[in-house]
């Protein structure tokens, strides 16, 4: 009989997969179908509001090298939609292969999603891939920001190695509107300290908006950041904001009032604050 070492054993590893799609009926937002499987869940906590909400959960507490969870999302015709997710995301140590996580997002005629998720953040020699594909019909709005932390300040934390690529696609109609690309590989901290990267600041996110009422919320949303805090810019009826920041406390203090901004007024969803 063929003896087997404990480390012949390969390691565990974290999959997942949901899907959330939404239906208009009777001037509310309601759920049209619904799927989860492994440590990827969805919870859609009660609401007074004709909107919905959803919270996606990782339940294996983190991911490291080798892991995969895939989202995706789909706003159907007049139905609005925000989405954040329980916690921050944490990126552990990878001793092989790198973490991915992919999400597809569909925004139907005269719909919304608001892609919330609260912050990422990468531990030293993590790795990930991440990917994040938008389809946007005509009249379709959208709001995304994402966040990422190298390493928690408060806690002692940096990250010196690593790698992290970080690949947007959104479409409108079918037509390109908006293609970015960030990697970081390697010697993460080096890299930071480069003042046409982040200047050293450890803390970062890009906010995103396309929709109808870009024009008019592009002129707050710079009001709100202010001198220090970030820039934004308008084209071709888009928003970019880049925010950065010396710890994730600091770069909340302005995140937080910028994505109300681009929600014109709404707050932040409450799992943000608990």
């Amino acid at each position: 009989m063929q003896q087997h070492s404990a480390d012949d054993t390969p390691p565990q590893r974290a999959r997942g997969s949901g899907r959330l799609v939404t239906k208009a009926f009777a001037g509310r937002t309601r759920l049209d179908q619904f799927f989860q499987e492994g440590c990827a869940k969805i919870r859609l906590p009660e609401t007074f509001s004709p909107e919905m909400e959803a919270i996606l959960i990782n339940t294996s507490g983190g991911l490291t090298g080798g892991d995969v969870i895939d989202w995706s999302v789909a706003a159907s015709a007049s139905t609005r939609l925000s989405v954040t997710t329980q916690a921050n995301e944490k990126i552990y140590k990878a001793a092989a292969d790198t973490a991915s996580v992919s999400t597809h997002i569909t925004v139907g005629e005269n719909a919304s999603v608001h892609w919330l998720p609260q912050e990422t953040i990468l531990f030293d020699r993590s790795s990930l891939t991440r990917r994040l594909d938008v389809d946007l019909a005509k009249t379709a709005e959208f709001l995304a920001v994402e966040a990422v932390i190298l390493g928690r300040k408060m806690m002692g934390e940096a990250v010196n190695l690593g790698f992290f690529r970080d690949r947007w696609r959104v479409r409108r109609a079918g037509s390109l509107i908006h293609a970015e690309e960030m990697r970081f590989d390697g010697e993460i901290a080096r890299l930071a300290e480069a003042a046409a990267v982040l200047s050293g600041q450890v803390a970062f996110a890009t906010l995103f908006y396309s929709g109808p009422l870009a024009e008019a919320l592009f002129p707050k949303l710079r009001d709100c950041l202010g001198p220090t805090s970030g820039g934004a810019s308008f084209f071709n009826g888009k928003i970019v904001a880049r925010l950065t920041a010396p710890t994730g406390f600091e770069l909340r203090k302005s995140l937080v009032p910028a994505i109300s901004v681009l929600r014109n007024g709404a707050p932040v969803p409450k799992v943000w604050n608990i």
